[in-house]
């Protein structure tokens, strides 16, 4: 892969975690690690894209997602999910106990 020099301000926290990760073994130098942060970014957005133009086609299809239907969604996504930690009551308690939805 060709490699250009860029020279960016990045916050010191960021540095710092670059350099914890060369330390640690999990990087092979800063630059090896912004590198790889950069490429999880430029995933990331390509798949906030599709995800975006999938919904615009499935609406334009089926009409607008309501709030309901997501909740509805919401609501069978966490009656199938797997407990990793505590039982299946504890998330529901710490959700009303923080207000976190």
């Amino acid at each position: 892969m060709i490699k250009k020099r860029l020279s960016a301000t990045v916050d010191a926290d960021l540095i710092e975690a670059g350099q914890a990760a060369v330390d640690q073994g999990q990087a092979d130098s800063v630059s090896a690690w912004v590198n790889e942060a950069l490429r999880l970014k430029v995933a990331h957005d390509r798949r906030m894209r599709a995800l975006d133009e999938f919904l615009a086609a499935f609406e334009a299809e089926h009409g607008e997602i309501t709030d309901d239907q997501i909740a509805d969604a919401v609501r069978r996504a966490r009656a199938r999910a797997t407990v990793i930690r505590g039982s299946p009551g504890d998330a529901s308690r710490r959700r009303r106990r923080t207000g976190a939805a």
